[in-house]
């Protein structure tokens, strides 16, 4: 019963105590006790009764029951970081037990096996298990066996007979009553479903385990530390660095096993390894090696020192010593069978390059290579960067560029499994390496158009298809009205002066909910079916200059396309860059409220110097035609028509080439409805709005109670023309939260994802929104980013604060504009030099820009 009602168990087996039991009973009562304390409370506490269960099976002179008891005292002393003790422990039990209860100690003490790292004897003790538990038709400890057996496959790689193992345990257990034992086969699962890749699948089934162990009270420690390890394949390194340590400090609080302490620490040192801070992912992962040697843990151990050294390289070390020890690491982990054993392996290739040293980085990159053609989609990944790496050593800039393409040919298919647009972007991370390389050797080779394409081969995939949408999902349209309703009451108290942690704390569990439940979508979509063809671009552009913009090494590559030829000029540096982005955008913080005229000349010279940095000398090469721009996602905050050489032009600006492309055929839908709604809250009521609908007969306006999300959602689904006068808020944190407010509350990039088509054209007039956050390897997550891959062909949208009222006529003479037939480009370059040449106004108009092609 404690593990089908663990806390009805517990309250029955201290019941049964207090009648003063014969000695047989008090043992079973005991050794009840000890489990569910090591397992769910205080390890000290679970050791104390599991002793006393012993010592009360000898006095009872049970042989089988004494057995039994040191089966579970040596899995406590082993979880306890006390393994010479635990192993002991277990040598008595199978000497003590025969038949039946024999079976159970070798399940258990394969189960430690597992834990130790000793795959081999693991899965030997639990052959024997399996068995003589079949043969005593024993269904719960035949299922615990395959579960645990499957686990051990899993260790070693070897998911297809993970999976028979599953789902021949999960057949058992559907027979049975044993509620944490289902809970705990619906988490292998999840673990399995991740290591064949399906990332969406891992969620969700690790999501539905966490449910089953609440309605249980149990601690799901173990559940942590797989969610973590899948968090991180998916891009979220800081929501798996802040779960595991969130878990660390429960289990110190309530003085847990010091096996799953080690476990988590490692947990949290490879998510902070992943999410750049390569410190802490040293101080974790110093106390894990630490943790696991005292444990005499060695698999576990070796693991750890693989991510200790991942993380003093990060720091910026790189040693002779540190080779050695990344291929002592590797040469264990293969002796091991684990599948990180090439990791390790690029790892020491990776540092012998930086030292020069050619033949030893050889050696190692052609071990970690051969993962390259088998395995999760990772471990492909890091075969082909391997395989990169030597090709480059060896001089081979076509043997980088065919390395390169293979394995981000395994990301594009990893990618296009999930569903969330979020998990797409931040999937590309783990391919930045193989991209950098890929740019830097057609950089080498002198190809500008080859640099474009690899350019585009990496950035804005995101964009390629739309995401998932689950328009069905009732659990998630749920989530999406009750975080609606929170977060306007939050609003209100704000306004109010009244307190407001609750409410934040229930807004911040409703937006972790509607972020699982986006996680859980699997990809239904395969891109559109076409690579970049940059002949295809360059036809298309006509009298069109498009500028795109890369990163190597530090410096921007300026890439100007136009005429039928791609030229590539040197731009300056990307940290003075940013630094003057900054700058602009306290300006024009300053400039959007009146009294600050002071600060113009400040603002343009610093236009003038990203111009010089940005640009450079293509600045002269425009020509007289319309202008796209095409900036990294680290840029994507700069105000481009600041620049002198842009700001008469008719400027566009797009987070990738071919979603220009894409927008640029896009076509518009028949009907040309226009929409206009007005949400609350505006200093001018969206004064623009009245005036600029009243030019169309048949526009819809939506504002007051009329503007609730539900009816301008259903009103902009397939609209020609969107413009949506609303507070908006950009959130850094999660981007895909970002909004416009509405009557009813925040109007988010969620909600626009589950639009069938979004608006052919859409004006946002108010702030912030075209603010986007830069993710994975150089995609952009927010408002703008969310709404082009959902037939949106053109957005008008602030990427700073404005001011309300300056606002009002840049909207209409924007509108006049469309109204005459002019682009959204053509329309905002004739609204700027159409309002008043004061400060304020001109600051207005440089902070807005036309993002696609319509």
């Amino acid at each position: 019963m404690v593990f089908a009602a663990p806390m009805e168990a517990l309250a029955r087996a201290e019941r049964v105590l207090e009648t003063g039991p014969p000695p047989l009973h008090a043992s079973v009562a005991h050794q009840v006790i000890g489990i569910w304390q090591r397992d769910f409370g205080d390890l000290r506490i679970a050791l104390g009764h599991l002793r006393r269960a012993r010592d009360l099976a000898a006095r009872a002179e049970s042989a089988e029951r004494e057995a039994d008891v040191l089966a579970t005292l040596g899995v406590a002393l082993v979880h306890a970081g006390r393994t010479r003790q635990g192993l002991t422990a277990f040598e008595r039990g199978v000497a003590r037990g025969t038949g039946h209860t024999r079976a159970r100690v070798l399940y258990r003490r394969a189960y430690v096996w597992w834990v130790l790292g000793r795959h081999r004897e693991a899965l030997e003790d639990v052959r024997r298990a399996i068995s003589v538990l079949r043969q005593a038709d024993d269904v719960i400890w035949t299922a615990r066996a395959l579960t645990l057996r499957a686990t051990v496959h899993l260790a070693l790689g070897a998911v297809d007979r993970a999976d028979a193992d599953f789902t021949a345990a999960e057949r058992l257990w559907e027979t049975t009553g044993q509620e944490h034992d289902k809970a705990d086969a619906v988490e292998s699962r999840g673990l399995a479903a991740f290591r064949s890749g399906d990332i969406p699948a891992a969620l969700r089934l690790l999501d539905e385990a966490e449910e089953r162990y609440a309605k249980l009270g149990t601690p799901t420690f173990m559940l942590d530390i797989r969610r973590c390890e899948v968090l991180m394949a998916a891009g979220l390194a800081p929501e798996a660095l802040a779960e595991a340590d969130a878990a660390i400090a429960r289990l110190d609080g309530i003085g847990g096993q010091s096996t799953r302490k080690a476990e988590l620490l490692l947990a949290a040192a490879r998510a902070a390894r992943s999410a750049g801070d390569p410190h802490t992912a040293i101080a974790r992962a110093a106390v894990a090696v630490r943790l696991f040697a005292a444990q005499r843990r060695s698999w576990w151990e070796t693991h750890a020192r693989l991510v200790l050294i991942e993380a003093r390289v990060a720091s910026g070390r790189g040693s002779g010593r540190l080779v050695a020890d990344a291929a002592r690491v590797a040469e264990r982990l293969a002796s091991f069978g684990s599948p990180a054993a090439p990791e390790a392996s690029l790892l020491a290739g990776r540092i012998a390059l930086g030292l020069g040293w050619t033949a030893d980085a050889e050696r190692h990159l052609a071990l970690a290579a051969r993962s390259r053609h088998a395995g999760p989609p990772l471990a492909r990944m890091t075969g082909w960067a391997a395989q990169a790496l030597r090709a480059r050593a060896a001089g081979s800039g076509r043997g980088v560029l065919e390395a390169c393409r293979r394995g981000l040919d395994v990301l594009d298919d990893h990618r296009m499994t999930l569903g969330a647009s979020e998990l797409r972007a931040r999937a590309t991370a783990q391919g930045a390496e193989l991209a950098a390389l890929a740019q830097q050797a057609s950089l080498a080779r002198g190809g500008p158009r080859r640099l474009l394409e690899w350019s585009e081969r990496w950035r804005a995939t995101v964009l390629s298809a739309p995401p998932t949408r689950p328009p069905a999902d009732p659990a998630l349209l749920s989530g999406l009205t009750a975080f609606r309703e929170i977060a306007a009451r939050a609003e209100a108290a704000r306004v109010e002066g009244r307190p407001v942690p609750a409410l934040e704390r229930e807004q911040r569990r409703l937006e972790r909910e509607i972020r699982a439940r986006t996680h859980h979508m699997r990809g239904d979509a395969s891109g559109d079916g076409r690579r970049f063809d940059a002949a295809r671009l360059l036809e298309r552009l006509g009298d069109t200059t498009l500028v795109e913009l890369a990163v190597l090494d530090g410096r921007v590559q300026v890439l100007l396309c136009g005429q039928g030829r791609v030229r590539r000029f040197e731009g300056g540096a990307l940290a003075q860059a940013l630094t003057e982005a900054e700058h602009v955008q306290a300006g024009l913080r300053r400039l959007a409220h009146p009294g600050a005229e002071g600060r113009l000349p400040l603002v343009e010279a610093a236009g003038r110097r990203l111009e010089e940095l940005l640009l450079g000398g293509v600045a002269r090469r425009l020509g007289g035609g319309p202008v796209v721009i095409v900036p990294p996602g680290a840029l994507h905050r700069v105000p481009w028509a600041l620049l002198p050489a842009l700001r008469e032009r008719v400027l566009s600006v797009s987070p990738s080439a071919g979603s220009w492309l894409r927008a640029r055929e896009t076509e518009a839908p028949p009907g040309g409805r226009h929409v206009f709604v007005r949400g609350p809250g505006l200093a001018t009521g969206g004064a623009e709005v009245p005036e600029a609908a009243g030019r169309h007969d048949t526009a819809t306006v939506l504002e007051h109670d009329d503007a609730r999300v539900p009816r301008v959602l259903r009103e902009l689904d397939g609209a020609a023309l969107a413009h949506l006068a609303a507070h908006g808020t950009f959130r850094a944190d999660s981007p895909m939260f970002s909004s416009l407010r509405m009557a009813d509350g925040p109007l988010i990039v969620h909600d626009f994802e589950r639009l069938d088509r979004s608006p052919y054209r859409i004006v946002l007039s108010s702030c912030d929104t075209a603010r986007l956050a830069s993710v994975g390897a150089d995609e952009l997550l927010g408002l703008v980013a969310a709404l082009l891959p959902l037939g949106t062909a053109g957005v008008v949208a602030s990427s700073a604060p404005v001011n309300d009222a300056a606002v009002v006529p840049l909207m209409l003479a924007l509108h006049k504009g469309l109204d005459a037939g002019l682009s959204l480009a053509e329309a905002l370059r004739d609204a700027r030099a159409a309002v008043p040449d004061d400060a304020v106004h001109q600051a207005t108009g440089w902070a807005f820009a036309a993002f696609g092609a319509a």
